[in-house]
């Protein structure tokens, strides 16, 4: 038998010396006493008290030292004997009666002042992660309220609303396949059925979980969303010790976690963005605070991509930070993440630019210019998309990034805009003065952002400014009419004869891009040209036919060829862009109204912030 047993049976000579009738008298009552405060308290803490563990703990678990002495072979209680019978049973008898007071007390209580208290514990809790392990550094306590339009009700056309429930329908096999064969990895690849992770994300895992998340909730799709929260609660990890590209992480990660908390409230959303964001500062550790491209999660080191023109930081990476970071800043109430991105403007107003235009390459170290090259689709595009919604989303008080954004626009429409032989207008390439005629599918957003910025333009160029877009739309819509499977080229060119077609055959692929749909759904909001639609629903057919498969939907490398052959790719902006933009081209206007929301460059929805202050959690001041 153990000796920790033994040891409160062991006799002592005060005890011996006792009556041994008189003892078992008295240790009936104190046992009587005893049990009856047991029985009061008990049912007093279970049934009244609305915080009974902290009354159990203080009452009952007090004694753990006594249990502790007793396991490590000091007898505590050894000098107890029957003189000191009177003081105990004073002392049980004062106990008990405090504690019927306390109990008496807080039943007492109103019902209101109780709630209030909870209320007021809760609140502490969540500020200073009390019990939690957390330091002081947690993240402020804000009321919650859904900002309209999360979900809209069905269209009222039947057509309409057949075409919208199948784009569903796309999402959810889209969905169902990802989680079937990939669930975890950062995407799908649908011909050889597993999961797929490009370098982008280093060792974070589950891009198309996050990048999927609003597409789940704006299509109502709950038990799928709550299935995509459960494995971010549990398993999604940013203390990795790789290297991920801060703009994929920012546009993909940062922006899905941050919208998934507007739409639900679910505060994990909050919080994980947060402490992303957080990783990423490290990123602007430069002698310009431009950010460097690659970022290592675990050692804080960054690098810029070793082909981008002398180590340079790229316009479209460091440029594509502002709208996440300024909301960073809202949620966390740690102004860091907004003087890093305002900081960027202030290097770039220091420069000169050529013709009016913003070079793609700065150097983060001496802060000029790389290569003179410029382009409004890759390497350049979201930047300017986000100089136009900074301004939209600040409630069109941000005045300097709208003067920003349209004299920039001025300067493409001079330097880079043209029109073919055949009457097509496009966006050429600009290198070092010398305009290359390609455009490329990135650049077809700019149809889109030409129509979401007519309105703020100056000297009331809206007209021209919707002409323009719709123009843009057009020739976009001619580079998926013109190829075999009606799917657009990644690039397409209007020179040695032709025109919206490539003629190089690393630009034929497809990769389930969402540039040319984006422009469809901006200009059905603005114009309700039925065109619009009917060219998405185009799309749709497309999509069924030649890139949907058993395992998922899949790329392609040739969209002239008779058969696609397939890249086995399902890639996550797949699901938070393509499908997201298709569901809202045929979805009523008051669906994520551009009055209260700005989409991201990954599609992903924020809330305007709001400067009467009118709203929550618009701009949780």
């Amino acid at each position: 038998m153990p000796v920790a047993t033994l040891l409160p049976f062991t006799a002592t000579p005060s005890r011996k010396s006792a009556s041994p009738t008189s003892f078992r008298l008295t240790e009936k009552f104190i046992l009587l006493l005893v049990f009856s405060a047991f029985i009061t308290l008990c049912f007093g803490a279970i049934f009244f008290l609305p915080d009974s563990s902290k009354l159990l703990s203080g009452v009952f678990f007090h004694s753990s030292s006594v249990e502790t002495n007793t396991r490590t072979g000091t007898d505590s209680d050894t000098s107890i004997g029957v003189g000191n019978d009177e003081k105990i049973l004073a002392k049980i008898r004062k106990d008990h009666e405090k504690a019927l007071l306390e109990a008496k007390d807080t039943l007492q209580k109103r019902a209101e002042e109780i709630q209030q208290d909870i209320k007021i514990e809760k609140e502490k809790v969540a500020k200073e992660g009390v019990g939690k392990g957390e330091k002081d550094n947690s993240l402020p306590v804000l009321e919650y309220v859904r900002p309209p339009g999360a979900t809209g009700h069905e269209p009222s056309d039947p057509e309409t609303r057949e075409r919208r429930n199948k784009i569903k329908e796309m999402m959810k096999f889209a969905w169902d396949s990802y989680k079937r064969y990939a669930w975890g990895s950062n995407e799908l690849r649908p011909v050889s059925k597993q999961g797929h992770s490009s370098n982008l994300f280093g060792s974070i895992q589950g891009a198309t979980i996050v990048d999927a998340l609003d597409t789940l909730y704006i299509m109502e799709m709950y038990e799928e969303f709550d299935a995509a929260t459960e494995w971010v609660e549990k398993n999604l990890d940013f203390n990795v010790n790789s290297e991920v590209s801060v703009f994929e992480v920012n546009i993909r990660f940062v922006g899905g976690l941050l919208s998934a908390y507007y739409l639900s409230g679910k505060e994990v959303y909050r919080k994980k963005a947060v402490e992303l964001g957080e990783r990423l500062l490290p990123a602007f550790k430069t002698p310009t605070g431009i950010p460097w491209a690659l970022l290592n999660m675990k050692s804080g080191i960054g690098r810029n991509w070793p082909w981008a023109s002398g180590g340079s930081s790229i316009l479209a990476e460091y440029g594509t930070l502002h709208l996440e970071f300024m909301h960073l800043s809202k949620l966390s109430g740690k102004p860091v993440f907004a003087e890093k991105v305002m900081n960027i403007r202030k290097v770039l107003n220091r420069l000169d630019k050529p013709q009016g235009l913003y070079p793609n390459y700065l150097n983060p170290n001496s802060g000029q210019w790389g290569q003179h090259h410029v382009s409004v689709g890759g390497l350049g595009d979201s930047f300017y998309e986000y100089l136009l919604k900074a301004w939209l989303m600040s409630d069109k008080t941000d005045e300097e990034g709208k003067k920003l954004y349209y004299d920039a626009l001025q300067a493409i429409e001079t330097n880079l805009i043209r029109k073919s032989s055949g009457g097509l207008t496009y966006i050429a390439e600009w290198k070092g003065g010398l305009l290359e005629h390609k455009m490329g599918h990135l650049t077809c957003f700019a149809g889109g952002m030409f129509a979401l910025g007519a309105d703020g333009a100056p000297d009331d160029k809206t007209g021209h400014q919707m002409e323009l877009a719709a123009e843009i739309a057009r020739t976009c819509h001619e580079s998926y009419a013109r190829t075999s499977l009606k799917l657009g080229p990644e690039a397409f060119r209007f020179d040695g004869g032709v025109e919206a077609i490539a003629t190089r055959q690393n630009e034929k692929y497809f990769i389930l891009r969402p540039e040319v749909i984006e422009t469809y759904m901006y200009m059905w909001r603005f114009t309700h040209d039925p065109k619009y639609r009917q060219w998405g629903w185009e799309a749709v057919q497309a999509l069924e036919q030649h890139c949907r498969l058993e395992g998922g939907y899949s790329g392609v490398r040739d969209v002239y060829a008779a058969h696609p052959n397939h890249d086995d790719v399902q890639q996550s902006f797949y699901l938070a862009e393509t499908l997201k933009y298709l569901y809202l081209l045929f979805s009523e206007d008051d669906h994520l109204s551009f009055e209260h929301w700005v989409f991201n460059t990954e599609a992903h929805p924020l809330p305007v912030i709001k400067k009467d202050n009118t709203e929550k959690p618009s701009q949780l001041e």
